[in-house]
């Protein structure tokens, strides 16, 4: 579960680098922010299901709740930044968001 949020945090900063070499500071910021958006809500959702399980409170419906949680913390991380930052690169935040979306495939490949 954890490992997941790291491949997420891991594929966000290369593609915030690769921003930041190929557009300069802002689109840099700008990927790591959309990446940002779907890192968060998924480390939170991971240390609340690792909690539950530890405390015999894990259940199916603890866990559609909290992945409904995830996904409309998700989109209001992506609102405040689109609304908040000036100088949002459109297209680095979405690489960001996608690529730390599809990290872990992106490993199952790799591995594969």
């Amino acid at each position: 579960m954890f490992r997941a949020v790291f491949h997420q945090g891991v594929a966000t900063l290369i593609v915030a680098g690769l921003a930041w070499f190929w557009a300069g500071p802002h689109a840099a910021l700008s990927a790591a922010l959309g990446g940002a958006a779907v890192f968060v809500p998924n480390l939170l959702f991971a240390m609340s299901l690792w909690a539950a399980a530890k405390c015999g409170r894990a259940s199916v419906a603890r866990f559609f709740v909290g992945e409904f949680i995830k996904v409309v913390a998700t989109l209001a991380l992506l609102a405040i930044v689109a609304g908040a930052y000036r100088d949002l690169h459109w297209l680095a935040l979405l690489a960001g968001l996608i690529v730390a979306l599809k990290a872990n495939l992106f490993v199952i490949l790799i591995k594969a």
